[in-house]
């Protein structure tokens, strides 16, 4: 199969050492390329190239922050072309991080980035502290999300805030500027009102919103994605939550750990409280885990890393023996998070699989599952290079039904370039888990960890 030119230019530089340009070196490249032996290094630096470009190239121009979605083919809901995304601009804040580590931009191009983006985040609408789910990216009010979803949204808070802290850590100790830098975020940090979000009881919810107040009533509780959510919380210096919150409300009174085994692996956790379903969405394994560093990562009711890498080997393993039979699946396409659909937006899992593969989950999975999230890699860019344009893989596809589209989504680029690295450097979980107070948080919530001095 054909190596789209997009494609082929950025495995070329990849392919390059960064003080080098001869014309061998491209050739090479080129011959590489064409015969399907490009390394594994050069396949990893051109997805996290082109992921982090989303978040370089494609950011919201007064803002500098992630685009909610960027769709090369111009078709738009209403109203969403300059919409900005609290979470997904807090990955995208660690993807920059990955950007300078890779050299693809230096560090003082990254500063400048930060400075316009704290600089609007700090003039943004804020409820309680907490940012909204999505913002007008020229004026930085709320956009709302639902009709009653116009106000604070403490998990997309979390996100961006578990980016923010991460940023921070990389500068706290750098010239007076970047020390100033980081001052400026440990106060917006200071001012997140985690308390408040528990509305007087033993959970953290979701939404509030000045018009409706607690009418969305979301307490967050069980697995999912939010577990960086009660960490923050619990970490805060100035609005903390008790730890009966997390074990009563996160963890409903030990109902959590329910474990239960899936293609002989076992999830661990319970992932879903109403459901027959074995596992949940891939991004559960990811979004929390951007900073927060599962390897060796336990508290009374989990070790973490047994817990992610289980659930993406139960997915690897569910494709593999595909029971329900969608072209394409196996050892070289497999992973099934929420995404872009035939019909919309979905939650693919196990149990509500509509033959939808989202490069996503195997990508950010790369940390988990090396070898079989690689041998996606590969697959994907030698053998259905199609399936890729100017930020990386497309967001979701079918084989079976033919269907693609040229259309992005911050929340799902976010997770694969700073996953990558943490699986080929550990930068962004050193730094994240580097900071004191997330420490004393975790701590608090009865974590061990290499990083805590239990």
């Amino acid at each position: 199969m054909r190596i789209t030119a997009i494609v082929l230019a950025l495995l070329i530089i990849s392919c390059q050492d960064h003080k080098k340009n001869t014309p061998q070196d491209q050739e090479t490249a080129i011959a590489d390329v064409k015969s399907a032996t490009v390394s594994d290094e050069a396949l990893l630096d051109s997805v996290e190239r082109q992921t982090f470009n989303y978040f370089w190239d494609g950011a919201n121009k007064n803002s500098g922050l992630a685009a909610e979605r960027i769709h090369l083919d111009n078709i738009y809901p209403s109203n969403d072309e300059d919409v900005v995304t609290t979470g997904g601009s807090g990955f995208g804040l660690m993807a920059i991080l990955a950007g300078v580590k890779r050299g693809f931009i230096t560090r003082e191009q990254a500063f400048q980035r930060y400075q316009k983006a704290i600089s609007f985040l700090e003039k943004a609408d804020r409820f309680h502290g907490a940012w909204p789910h999505w913002m007008h990216g020229d004026t930085g009010k709320v956009q709302p999300f639902g009709q009653k979803d116009d106000g604070g949204d403490l998990v997309e808070t979390a996100f961006l805030m578990q980016g923010l802290l991460t940023v921070k850590e990389y500068f706290k100790d750098g010239n007076e500027q970047e020390k100033e830098l980081a001052a400026r975020i440990q106060k917006m940090w200071e001012e997140v009102e985690w308390d408040w979000y528990t509305h007087g009881k033993d959970v953290l919810y979701w939404h509030w919103s000045p018009n409706y107040a607690w009418e969305m009533n979301f307490p967050v509780g069980g697995y999912n994605e939010c577990l960086v959510m009660y960490v923050l919380a619990a970490a805060s210096p100035t609005h903390p939550i008790t730890k009966e919150v997390y074990e009563k409300g996160w963890a409903r009174n030990g109902a959590i750990a329910k474990d239960t085994t899936y293609y002989g692996l076992q999830t661990v956790l319970d992932h879903f409280e109403h459901d027959d379903a074995p596992v949940g969405p891939l991004f559960w394994a990811h979004y929390s885990y951007l900073g927060l560093n599962p390897k060796g990562l336990k508290d009374q009711y989990a070790n973490y890393w047994k817990l992610n890498q289980n659930h993406a080997l139960i997915q690897y393993k569910y494709a593999v023996d595909n029971p329900e039979n969608h072209e394409g699946y196996g050892e070289n396409l497999w992973g099934l998070t929420s995404s872009y659909s035939v019909d919309g937006y979905a939650g693919h899992r196990p149990g509500n699989d509509l033959g939808v593969i989202s490069p996503t989950a195997a990508l950010s999975s790369m940390p988990y599952t090396p070898k079989e999230s690689m041998q996606f890699l590969k697959y994907l860019y030698t053998k259905q290079d199609t399936l890729i344009g100017k930020y990386g893989p497309y967001d979701a596809f079918s084989l079976e039904k033919k269907w693609v589209l040229p259309r992005y989504l911050a929340i799902d680029q976010g997770p694969i370039p700073v996953m990558i690295e943490n699986y080929r450097s550990g930068m962004l979980w050193d730094l994240f888990m580097e900071n004191k107070d997330v420490q004393l948080g975790l701590k608090k919530l009865g974590f061990t960890s290499p990083y805590l001095d239990n």
